[in-house]
């Protein structure tokens, strides 16, 4: 039986899964990371009217006025980093509407204070990257729900939020803002990656917007095909601005491609990212990943979700990790050799608290 996710957006078939290709286990999620799974791929129109952005709006066209931190430079130094937690979920968790096909862009049109009061929450909690708004203000999402031409501007404003909450809730502190560059469709289809001009095309056009809104990195994230990871990196490099790229790894130490992880990321080195890593992934799951991350030989990210959400009733997670529970996963990352920990979907600002105590003893 077709099922409306077998589908692209233009309406053609998928391309089917194979044995270890795009496996639909139970527990993958379908909401999770803005899944576009079950999104209308028919464009739903947004007044354009309503993006009011109450003091905190950036003119199209805008240019950053901060220098770039050296993101490189603090990850070569001896203390590990402390990234921030989830911003769609916790949207969701504190009220916003985050229908697909916008999913937490739409709290940019909408309630852009309350993204930048998230942001502000994990910076004080001790985050010490926060990831801006980004990971569906990609052209191709914003066109079907029908802010197309608002890329740019979106893009930026959710950039200048985070900046702003970095600056405000930490004045003095170096916080990080990196910009989220996740696939260009659903984070858990691998048969939906775009072919490659598409990806080149597309990847370059977020990458620009990201380094013309002022980020100190692009966090490639959330990456099911080792393409289209290589696609993203080889853009911001094109941009001028460092990369960081995580992989979800759902079962063991494969993509959800069936790509080896060892060989994804002897792929992507070539590329040069700062950092590679996994996320979005069961915490029970990161152990199979720690010695392949650990012998890549580069500086590495961890962070992971609190489960997979319940497919009948969204937000609540398969796996409870609460945070002292979640810290405590989080330093044997840590003790594996990562650089970087935070958390993905289901994590928040206690989570990130709960983390920065632990580092801190």
């Amino acid at each position: 039986m077709r099922r409306d996710f077998d589908l692209q957006p233009d309406g053609t078939d998928a391309e089917p899964p194979g044995p270890e290709r795009n496996r639909r286990d139970p527990l993958v999620p379908s909401g999770c990371c803005g899944s576009l799974r079950d999104a209308d791929p028919k464009p739903r129109r947004f007044d354009a009217a309503r993006l009011s952005v109450s003091g905190n709006g950036t003119p199209h066209g805008h240019k950053s006025i901060t220098m770039p931190l050296d993101l490189s430079r603090r990850l070569a130094e001896s203390e590990p980093l402390l990234l921030d937690g989830a911003t769609g979920t916790e949207l969701e968790r504190r009220g916003a509407q985050t229908e697909l096909p916008l999913w937490s862009a739409r709290a940019l049109v909408d309630l852009p204070d309350r993204v930048r009061e998230i942001h502000s929450d994990y910076v004080e909690a001790g985050a010490e990257i926060l990831t801006a708004n980004t990971f569906r203000t990609q052209r191709r999402t914003l066109e079907r729900g029908g802010l197309g031409g608002r890329a740019e501007d979106l893009t930026v404003l959710a950039v200048q939020l985070a900046r702003r909450a970095a600056d405000t809730a930490a004045p003095g502190r170096e916080v990080f803002v990196v910009g989220s560059a996740p696939p260009l469709e659903d984070c858990f289809e691998p048969g939906r990656v775009p072919d490659d001009t598409r990806l080149e095309r597309e990847h370059v056009e977020h990458a620009a917007h990201l380094v013309r809104a002022g980020v100190d990195a692009i966090l490639v994230e959330t990456m099911n095909t080792t393409r289209e990871a290589i696609a993203a990196l080889r853009a911001a490099r094109r941009a001028g601005v460092p990369a960081l790229v995580s992989f979800v790894c759902w079962e063991g130490a494969r993509l959800l491609s069936g790509e080896a992880l060892e060989t994804a990321l002897d792929e992507v080195a070539a590329e040069n990212p700062v950092a590679v890593g996994v996320n979005c992934l069961p915490p029970s799951n990161v152990t199979a990943c720690l010695p392949v991350l650990r012998a890549s030989g580069l500086a590495f990210s961890v962070y992971a979700n609190t489960g997979a959400p319940d497919r009948d009733v969204g937000h609540p997670r398969g796996e409870d990790w609460p945070p002292d529970e979640f810290a405590d996963c989080a330093m044997g990352w840590l003790d594996g050799g990562a650089r970087i920990v935070g958390g993905c979907c289901g994590t928040t600002p206690a989570h990130v608290r709960a983390m920065a105590q632990r580092m801190r003893r």
